[in-house]
């Protein structure tokens, strides 16, 4: 490689390592969508059950994400990422053989542990080996694998449940089809552990741990020997002047003893992503569009076309976060999945239930409802999907970054599992329409948000960050 120039198959190599764990994280979240038929049969659950068994995942996710941020500063970012890896397996097994509820709660809370920990260490990993001039599109494909890993978490559970004929059948040795969509996620859990043992620690990492030599010996495979010396200066240089290990403590500005604003605004951007109602499409997509008349196969089909939208919209995104930067995507967003809410809830609103007490969406309401979720995907997928994990990943100052993500992730899951065990109690009372309002009226709040509170980070070395 010649002095200074950028060694891109390198760089692609550690980005998609790294983003396997983003993948992992989809899969792991996607797999309950079509299996909720299955774990009511087995562990006879009501709607609140259902509700727990599904967000189990999210309590751990929480902890994991609060519990990797530290993690990583003390022990690196590809140790935690193996550690979460290693979750990943364990997890499948067990909720695949869970003989009780209780069984498969916690199979499905040692899964978010590692769902919580590959959210948080996989952006911040990115945006610490990869340039500034190209660090959101890279940050960016973290997205386009979790919706790669949600869609082919689709796939995997309709072809099962079709050739099994349904998810409650079964399928293999004398096991139910939703069982088996549970173990077939060890296969990408594996790759991911083996994979990240080719890819180096991250140098800003290596730096905070007086490691500089070892720093400077990734930057220059990275970038070359001159460029990793002036980095590795630029590094030390953004610590503070009575450098020490990082701590919670630190989130806290030492002159006004007030909490960093950039820890506000970190969380607010986690925060809104969820209350937008996002993963009630990816976790309960297929009980969403059967509540409204949809079948089970035909709910299957359409989760699937959500994932290949979203993921289209991803690429877009890609194309776009480092020419018109992360702002704009969010104000887009925002304004995109405010209008679109209020349609599908509109078109929800005219639901009606024949004598036997089937529900459909009369006339085109159908048509309208799913034309406009799938235009809430695109939107959420082209902005807040992606752009919030690439601005929690390089926003805040080197001395806080694990702390901050560590709280904003685990505000992030927080979000989530309130929206998301609430869901099958919401589908009932108030209903799905007004549930979609809610969403909506958070979409429309978010863009106000970003627009008074939210600084462009497109092209800002991470050195440069304050707050």
């Amino acid at each position: 490689m010649e002095p200074g120039q950028v060694n891109k198959a390198l760089i692609t190599l550690v980005v998609a390592v790294a983003t396997i764990g983003g993948f992992m994280f989809g899969y792991d979240s996607g797999v309950i969508n079509g299996t909720q038929k299955g774990l009511e049969a087995a562990f006879d659950l009501g709607r609140l059950g259902i509700g727990i068994n599904v967000g189990a995942i999210l309590v751990g996710s929480s902890i994991g994400a609060f519990a990797a941020g530290r993690l990583s500063d003390l022990i690196g970012r590809r140790n935690t990422m193996m550690i979460a890896a290693a979750l990943f397996v364990i997890s499948a097994l067990l909720a695949g053989a869970a003989a009780s509820s209780a069984i498969f709660i916690f199979a499905r809370i040692i899964g978010g542990f590692g769902v919580g920990a590959a959210s948080v260490t996989s952006p911040v990993y990115i945006s610490e080996v990869t340039p500034a001039n190209i660090r959101g599109r890279m940050s960016s494909i973290q997205q386009v694998m979790i919706i790669s890993g949600l869609t082919g978490a689709f796939v995997a559970n309709f072809a099962l449940a079709r050739y099994a004929g349904g998810s409650t059948a079964i399928l293999w040795a004398g096991y139910e089809a939703w069982r088996w969509m549970f173990w077939l996620q060890v296969v990408p859990a594996a790759i991911y552990f083996v994979a990240l043992f080719f890819i180096p620690e991250s140098p800003r990492y290596l730096v905070v741990k007086g490691r500089d030599d070892e720093a400077q010996s990734v930057l220059t495979r990275l970038f070359g020997a001159a460029e990793a010396k002036r980095k590795v200066s630029e590094i030390r240089d953004s610590l503070s002047a009575d450098h020490h290990r990082p701590t919670l403590s630190d989130l806290v500005d030492k002159n006004t003893k007030k909490i960093r604003p950039i820890l506000w605004i970190g969380i607010g951007l986690a925060v809104f992503q969820q209350l937008v109602g996002i993963n009630v499409v990816f976790y309960y997509g297929a009980t969403l569009w059967e509540a409204v008349g949809f079948t089970e196969d035909y709910a299957l089909q359409t989760n699937i076309l959500s994932g290949v939208l979203s993921i289209g919209a991803c690429l877009l995104a890609i194309a776009l976060i480092d020419k018109i930067g992360r702002k704009p995507l969010l104000l887009i967003g925002s304004a995109g999945m405010a209008v679109t809410l209020a349609v599908v809830a509109w078109a929800f609103s005219t639901a009606v239930s024949d004598a036997g007490g089937a529900v459909s969406l009369p006339g085109h309401s159908g048509v309208i409802a799913l034309v406009a979720a799938n235009l809430y995907v695109i939107f959420f997928n082209v902005s807040w999907g992606p752009v919030m994990w690439v601005m929690l990943g390089e926003m805040f100052p080197t001395q806080i970054r694990g702390s901050a993500l560590a709280v904003a992730g685990f505000a992030q899951w927080i979000a989530n599992a309130v929206i998301s065990v609430s869901f099958p109690s919401l589908v009932v009372s108030p209903g799905l329409s007004l549930t979609y309002v809610g969403y909506a009226m958070a979409a429309a709040v978010s863009f106000f948000f970003v627009k008074t509170m939210v600084q462009e980070t497109r092209g800002r070395e991470l050195e440069a960050m304050e707050g």
